[in-house]
């Protein structure tokens, strides 16, 4: 099912025990382009602390109400490695995340989610806090140098919100949202604004793995296509009105094959 991540945000994040906060932003991954965590705003519960929520930890389905539910209790969250939201995510801070909670890896093994394409966590029995502090110091000594090498490639949908996209022949809009898949949490649609240019126009959707490349400094997305291809395709209302017949004519007006095939 397709949902979006301005509806995301804002959504009530639930432990298995109570609240822990309101969903803030999410970080995608430039590489796969798929949403890697959720950014929760645990308000006065931690004193003000946001904490990143993997969709390893989301229930499904998610649904369409205002609410994600984890399979995660308060103290779980409560005594989760720090990470400054404001900073860039480093892979070492990644692999410690990941380590606490015993999940795989999702950039090991060739997947979308590592070993498989959905992010299902392994049926594991949880480590004590005492282990997980012992793994985290020894994968830090044995993987220190091969981490400071590896380059982090998470991005964050709210700070790429607003980026131009410019089509072969000039500019056809801005990013307003995402659209991804909410069982893989792949994402597979941008949404773009196309009134700055287009007096009266509308929304559109543009694939997600459509963009030539992308220039994080000047905050701009290149993609192969023009503003006539952009004027006749189908327009854009919101994630409930996308169905297979509707991406199917997405796709075939850009020439593009669907992810679907």
């Amino acid at each position: 099912m397709l949902n979006s991540i301005s509806h995301l945000n804002g959504s009530n994040v639930s432990a298995s025990d109570g609240d822990i906060g309101s969903v803030k932003d999410a970080f995608f991954d430039d590489r796969s382009w798929a949403v890697r965590y959720l950014v929760v705003d645990a308000g006065t519960w931690l004193t003000g602390r946001e904490v990143l929520i993997s969709p390893y930890s989301v229930k499904q389905p998610l649904g369409n109400e205002k609410s994600v539910h984890l399979s995660l209790t308060q103290a779980q969250v409560r005594n989760s490695p720090d990470v400054d939201t404001h900073e860039p995510v480093s892979r070492q801070h990644e692999r410690d995340y990941l380590a606490y909670y015993s999940y795989p890896e999702y950039w090991e093994g060739g997947s979308l989610w590592g070993s498989g394409a959905m992010p299902y966590p392994p049926l594991l029995v949880s480590p004590t806090s005492e282990e997980r502090a012992a793994e985290m110091t020894a994968n830090r000594a044995m993987h220190d140098r091969d981490f400071r090498a590896a380059d982090s490639h998470l991005r964050s949908a709210s700070h790429v919100t607003g980026y131009d996209i410019q089509a072969t022949d000039d500019s056809i809009g801005q990013v307003q949202d995402f659209i991804f898949d909410d069982e893989n949490w792949a994402i597979r649609y941008l949404v773009v604004d196309t009134r700055k240019w287009w007096p009266g126009g509308r929304k559109v959707l543009v694939g997600m793995h459509w963009a030539d490349r992308i220039d994080w400094a000047t905050k701009k997305m290149h993609v192969r296509m023009t503003r006539e291809q952009v004027r006749a395709s189908p327009s854009f209302e919101d994630v409930g009105s996308i169905h297979r017949e509707y991406e199917m004519k997405l796709h075939n007006n850009y020439q593009r094959s669907g992810y679907w095939v």
